[in-house]
């Protein structure tokens, strides 16, 4: 057994993790954590994909501290460049899916552009739709539009309207009953 790890360096202390040594390993990461999760926060400006990375770092550093060669630099520049690179990979990675999403969402617009009878059925139903939402009364009309139309929870309603969030959950409620009762009526 090692003797304590108080006072290591961090080219011992990643010699001992590559040993497998789990107490060096605690205080290598104790002595490096704040810079690693420094530069990966810089990159990505999330914290919570910051703290994420920062793990992957780690666990990458435990797997790959046999590797470490101190004649190409320090422990600390050595995970600096993992915690940079992992930081970099993240966010090209997010590019990748967001060009993605947005390859299938231009494929999938393009179709359904195509196809002009969907165009009229869905303008067809965005008439009965608003005709039966102004058929309900101010209050519910508000409370739907809040929370269908521009996305709020329950709770974000409630707040802005001023009112117990059981009365919004009502309003709701009743306003669901009495659109699916007008469109059944309207219904072609």
């Amino acid at each position: 057994m090692h003797s304590p790890t108080e006072g290591s360096s961090l080219p011992e202390l990643l010699t001992r993790v590559s040993e497998g040594d789990q107490e060096a390993f605690a205080t290598f990461y104790d002595a490096t954590a704040r810079s690693v999760f420094g530069i990966v926060l810089s990159v990505l400006r999330d914290r919570a994909q910051a703290e994420e990375v920062t793990q992957e770092v780690y666990v990458e550093a435990w797997r790959l501290a046999s590797r470490f060669d101190s004649r190409q630099g320090s422990p600390a520049a050595w995970l600096n460049t993992i915690a940079h690179r992992r930081a970099v990979d993240r966010v090209r990675s997010s590019e990748r899916s967001v060009q993605r999403d947005q390859r299938h969402f231009e494929v999938g617009v393009d179709s359904l552009a195509t196809d002009t009878s969907d165009l009229v059925v869905a303008a067809d139903e965005g008439q009965r739709v608003r005709a039966a939402l102004n058929r309900l009364p101010e209050a519910q009309r508000t409370a739907v539009r809040l929370a269908y139309f521009e996305g709020r929870s329950h709770r974000e309603v409630a707040e802005f309207l001023e009112i117990p969030l059981g009365t919004v959950k009502t309003r709701i409620r009743d306003a669901m009953k009495r659109l699916r009762q007008h469109l059944e009526e309207v219904a072609p």
